[in-house]
Parts: structure tokens; C-alpha cells; sequence
């Protein structure tokens, strides 16, 4: 029989791997998150509309998580946002001398 060890991926290569568990934790913080939503909205809210409100809060919160946890398991990393540069030297005052 041939080696069958030549054939073995690194982990860091093992794209189906990543795929499997990047969806398993998708689908958990999902169910999680929308459960949590739904017993806070239940707990706080006496109208559906923010109940239903409430669970959708917490859908997005556990589809952004996992988004950003999977950003960086596959190697990249979510977008940045650019701290603004603030120069030091004061502005200048037209006409006051």
C-alpha cells in the first residue's frame, strides 16, 4: 500500500475544514443570539413589533461576530476604519491681528 501521508493538508491549507467550522460557529451565535434577543425581548417589550425587533438585534449581533471570527480564520481581517489625523498646529485666524 501506498503512504497515504503525502496526501495529509496542513491545517492552515484545510479550506474545508475552515469552511465547516466558520459555518458551524455561524449557525450557533445565530440560534444563540437570536434566542438571547428573543427571552430580552420578552423580559422587556410588551408590543410584537419590538420583540420581533429585538430577535433581529440579536441575529445581527451573532451574524457580525461570527462574520469577524471568520474574517479571521480564513487570514484576513475585517475593514479597518481610518483614524483621522489631527495636526497639532493651531488654525489660523483670518483678518484678526
Amino acid at each position: 500500500m501506498a503512504d497515504n501521508k503525502s496526501s495529509v493538508v496542513p491545517p492552515q491549507y484545510d479550506v474545508n475544514a475552515k469552511w465547516d467550522a466558520c459555518l458551524d460557529l455561524s449557525v450557533r451565535r445565530f440560534v444563540y443570539s437570536s434566542l438571547a434577543g428573543a427571552f430580552g425581548g420578552l423580559l422587556l417589550f410588551r408590543s410584537p413589533v419590538t420583540r420581533w425587533a429585538s430577535v433581529a438585534f440579536g441575529a445581527g449581533l451573532g451574524l457580525g461576530s461570527a462574520y469577524t471570527e471568520c474574517s479571521q480564520l480564513f487570514g484576513g481581517s475585517p475593514a479597518k476604519l481610518a483614524v483621522p489625523q489631527v495636526s497639532e498646529t493651531p488654525a489660523s485666524q483670518d483678518g484678526q491681528d
